[in-house]
């Protein structure tokens, strides 16, 4: 497994940066995406590649970045970015909001991951792990938008993991509902912490479903909950 390459998107947030440690610590090159300045907020031994998610020549530029290291090629696609925003009810909800949420959520998924799938192909294979939640399966009144979001992003990694099943190409995704990060922490201070998962044990499922322990596996769906 020396000389692979992740791209991880995300990783400054808080699932992201115990992804990126994870990676590391088991000897990938990872590149991370960040806006430009933003790459004192990713953890040390990440590659920081300055790109917005939301133009496709800067996912093309960042992904090409990956691919082009060599000895170490890309092998894996971690999507991590993305947003969530609640509102009201659905009659509440203008247009606006449900395709902001999309913008943040399946944009940047479908932009990396389709940007790269070649080099994947050309190099023989790979992994392709996508976020969507819980909210995907059982909505929650007041986010919508999100929900209908994070969906996207489930069918988006069924249709990746049929289409290129074929080229040696897994894709899987995970279903987090609310993790232990200090932002959750800090907006939800009277919760039970301890049933949330925490960022390193959702990074070790993350790992896991890169690398080729989880070969045969591909168009899973995995809950990551905790006991939340």
């Amino acid at each position: 497994m020396d000389g692979r390459t992740v791209l991880i998107t995300g990783g400054a947030g808080g699932i992201g940066s115990a992804a990126v440690e994870a990676f590391v610590a088991d000897g990938w090159r990872v590149v991370a995406p960040v806006r430009p300045g933003g790459a004192g907020r990713l953890p040390k031994g990440a590659v920081a590649v300055d790109a917005d998610l939301q133009i496709e020549t800067d996912v093309t530029a960042a992904v090409a970045a990956a691919a082009g290291e060599p000895g170490a090629p890309l092998r894996a696609v971690v999507n991590l970015a993305g947003g969530y925003a609640g509102g009201g009810l659905i009659a509440e909800t203008p247009i606006a909001g449900v395709d902001a949420m999309l913008a943040a959520n399946l944009r940047p998924t479908y932009l990396v991951t389709a940007a790269a799938l070649p080099h994947l192909v050309a190099g023989g294979g790979g992994s392709v792990v996508c976020v969507a939640a819980r909210a995907a399966l059982s909505p929650f009144a007041g986010a919508a938008g999100y929900a209908i979001a994070k969906a996207a992003v489930l069918a988006f990694a069924n249709a990746v993991a049929v289409e290129y099943k074929g080229s040696g190409v897994r894709c899987n995704t995970i279903l987090p509902a609310i993790v232990d990060t200090p932002a959750n922490r800090r907006d939800m201070p009277g919760a039970d912490h301890s049933k949330w998962p925490t960022g390193e044990e959702i990074a070790a499922v993350l790992l896991f479903l890169a690398s080729d322990a989880s070969k045969p596996t591909s168009g899973a769906q995995l809950p990551v909950y905790g006991r939340s």
